[in-house]
């Protein structure tokens, strides 16, 4: 009788590209459908799924206190999002954001939108409602209170639009489980620059933080008193929330985008 053979028609690589992005093995790298968003750092990208930001998902950078540099960590990123015409949403920042700063670093202010927002049952609803217009090219929102529940509703909201979705959130929650497939922990580190420690991430365990340069805006370094005669003003479109008014802002730019 002749001898059985035992090889498989398919390879391993064409299985698994037939299945969902959501599966991958273990000691490999994952990869998304939606493509990828340079960081702007060779080193942080060569450490994320796919070499970038991965669009569609839930990215949580896990900070010590606000403001210790995520938007300058973020700028490259944005700069490259506003300058293609794409929109970025800063949802309820602890402070205003200095927009002479953010315009030093290449990010154009017509494409920001600042959206207020207080309690936190307001905040999952605004990220919700800015989630399902899907016209945005990244949401940043900042939530020191969130529950487990709330961060899925969030990552399934996500999976619906091709943005970049990154939430920051308090340090304190990196030992807490949570549905974002990619999970940072950022602190400042000596001569102004950022410590990045992937947590979590379609892949192999990475132990190592990366430590990166981060650029500071020109006005930041000039004289005090010509900061201060400059008087830059934060002038982009700015909204508290208003449930009526937002749900209205995110129906127009459904409306606005191609059929």
């Amino acid at each position: 009788m002749a001898a059985m053979s035992c090889a498989l028609p398919f390879s391993t690589s064409s299985i698994l590209a037939s299945l969902p992005d959501s599966i991958w093995l273990g000691d490999q790298m994952g990869s998304y459908r939606s493509k990828p968003v340079s960081s702007g750092y060779r080193e942080l990208d060569q450490q994320l799924p796919n070499g970038g930001w991965p669009p569609s998902v839930l990215t949580e950078l896990l900070l010590a206190n606000p403001g210790v540099g995520e938007l300058r960590l973020l700028a490259p990123t944005l700069a490259r999002i506003t300058q293609a015409g794409k929109t970025v949403v800063l949802l309820a920042p602890p402070h205003i954001p200095f927009a002479a700063a953010l315009a030093d670093l290449g990010i154009d202010l017509t494409r920001v939108i600042l959206i207020e927002a207080d309690k936190p049952v307001d905040r999952i609803w605004a990220v919700e409602q800015a989630l399902k217009s899907a016209s945005f090219g990244a949401l940043l929102c900042w939530l020191p209170q969130a529950r487990a529940d709330h961060l899925r509703r969030l990552q399934l909201a996500a999976a619906g639009c091709e943005g970049l979705t990154f939430v920051f959130r308090p340090l304190s929650a990196q030992d807490q489980s949570s549905p974002a497939p990619l999970r940072l922990v950022c602190q400042p580190s000596p001569a102004g620059r950022m410590s990045v420690e992937i947590i979590k991430r379609r892949g192999p365990v990475h132990s190592d933080p990366i430590v990166l340069p981060l650029s500071i805006p020109q006005i930041l370094v000039k004289p005090l008193a010509t900061r201060v005669l400059s008087k830059p003003v934060f002038n982009t479109p700015s909204y508290a929330v208003d449930r009526s008014a937002l749900a209205a802002t995110a129906a127009r730019h459904r409306a606005a985008l191609p059929a």
